[in-house]
Parts: structure tokens; sequence; C-alpha cells
């Protein structure tokens, strides 16, 4: 779970705020667990922790739209070559607003509904942050290669 919370905070003291939190909240909810994926279900926990933790301190972040960007074919040879320790360290780079959007889409599989209605934005701002993300992750890993 403590990489769950690394993908949504800022360092490894959030994140370990987060997972306290979350473990906390589990705990205190275990008897709503109706029998399935045990690992699911704390998983969805931790992701809404970050998720409270990111609405009250979003007033630090902005979401700004971007064009839709080519390139992907130079993304996918640069992520062939990168560990996913690597990966996961140029992801955490991303400005806070990217970060958040990209994870939720690209690695939780939210849909951009989803994600707006959660995040209370736009599913057009929800498509621009994960543009913007996928830009500077390209931009990256061309620096990177």
């Amino acid at each position: 779970m403590m990489s769950v919370c690394r993908r949504y905070t800022h360092d490894r003291m959030e994140a370990e705020d987060m997972l306290q939190v979350g473990f906390v909240k589990a705990f205190e909810k275990i008897s709503q667990h109706n029998g399935g994926s045990l690992e699911g279900w704390l998983k969805r926990i931790f992701v809404n922790t970050c998720l409270s933790n990111w609405r009250k301190n979003k007033n630090s972040i902005l979401i700004q739209d971007t064009n839709e960007l080519d390139g992907r074919a130079d993304e996918e040879d640069g992520l062939q070559k990168l560990q996913a320790e690597e990966l996961i360290e140029l992801i955490e780079t991303l400005p806070s607003g990217a970060k958040l959007i990209f994870n939720l889409f690209a690695i939780e599989g939210y849909p951009h509904t989803e994600i707006a209605i959660i995040l209370n934005i736009t599913e057009g701002a929800s498509r621009a942050q994960l543009t913007r993300a996928r830009h500077l992750l390209q931009q990256k890993l061309r620096n990177y290669t």
C-alpha cells in the first residue's frame, strides 16, 4: 500500500502519513468488507485517503489546458529501456495535478468521467492534465535515454 500512497503524494513522509491514516480507516471499516478481494478493498481505501488529502491541499495545484501531442512511439521506446523504479521516479517529478491524473487514469484505470467526479473538475480538465503528463514524461524520457 506504500507504493499506492507514494504515487499520490509529494514525498516519502507524506506517503507514510497517508499510509498510517489509510490503515486506521481500514481498521475502522473492516466490518464493511464484503468478502471480496481484500487487496482491492484496501487499495480503494488508500487511493481515497490520498485523494482526500489532495482535495484538502488542491488550492496550490493548477489545472492547465494543453493540446494533444504526438510522439507516443518515442515514449514507448524509452519505456522499454527503463526499470520500473526509474519510471516511478520520473512520474514522481511531474507537477501535482498532472501526476494525480496520470496515476488515476494510467495506473489505477479510472475513466475521465469518474476522475472528473472524484476531483470535482471537468472531463476536459482531466484529459488536458493527462495530455500534459504524457507530454512531460515524453520530454523526460528523451532527456533520460
